[in-house]
């Protein structure tokens, strides 16, 4: 049950709800439901406004998740990924939950000249787009994005349809291993392209990973981006001291 929260002076009156809300949702299972803005404005005797900014703050957090057309929810246990050279089918696995996807599209395009240059093509060459929804204990995730050269690879967008990692099927149909890769991470947005698949509002902050994967000869294989829920998943890498 809701009660009236301590005062603090020094707080800001959101910051007095949002600390309240914490210690409320911490009561309650992954999942559960939150009361309404209105709702909880009246049982803490404050502003709609207020409520609002503190129920904000705990999505961007990944504390709550908003669902369009339902409501406010407390957030399922995040997934701990670590950043290491490895499919999404392994890392997955390895946090342990079952991995799955869904391909929500598949193309042969031209390559503009900077998907070319990052795959080494020659601009305008062929070049496969495929997007993915992934999933973990049926839980969507993230949507990925794979770029890579449709005439190193004929056939690929096929295979992509029937098995489930690609780092498996370019080492058992193409005799290709990836070896190295190039990650940048950044935050933004979820678009309407994002949001509808993973389930959340437009808007909802996301970690966005980009990453370019080598060959064990150094040759460049794959680009690829994927959104990742923030509610959902935890980035996680191990720093070592930097070489003189």
């Amino acid at each position: 049950m809701l009660i009236e929260p301590e005062i603090t002076a020094a707080e800001p009156k959101y910051y007095q709800v949002k600390r309240h809300l914490l210690e409320f949702i911490g009561s309650l299972a992954p999942g559960s439901p939150v009361p309404t803005e209105r709702e909880l404005a009246a049982r803490m005797q404050t502003s709609r406004t207020t409520v609002r900014q503190a129920l904000g703050e705990l999505v961007v957090e990944g504390r709550l998740v908003r669902r369009q057309g339902s409501g406010t929810y407390v957030a399922e246990p995040k997934i701990t990924w670590p950043l290491y050279l490895a499919s999404f089918t392994e890392q997955v696995r390895a946090s342990g939950f079952t991995p799955s996807s869904e391909v929500l599209g598949t193309q042969r395009i031209a390559a503009g000249a900077e998907l070319a240059a990052r795959l080494g093509l020659a601009t305008r060459a062929p070049a496969y787009k495929i997007e993915r929804l992934r999933l973990a204990d049926a839980w969507p995730i993230a949507v990925e994005t794979s770029w890579l050269s449709a005439d190193r690879f004929p056939g690929l967008t096929r295979l992509i349809r029937t098995q489930g990692s690609l780092h498996a099927i370019l080492a058992e149909r193409y005799e290709t291993r990836l070896r190295t890769g190039d990650e940048t991470i950044e935050t933004a947005p979820a678009t309407p392209r994002e949001a509808g698949p993973l389930k959340v509002d437009v808007g909802t902050p996301m970690l966005v990973v980009s990453r370019q994967n080598f060959d064990t000869d150094g040759a460049p294989v794959e680009f690829g981006r994927t959104w990742f829920r923030g509610d959902r998943v935890t980035l996680v890498t191990r720093l070592g001291s930097r070489k003189r």
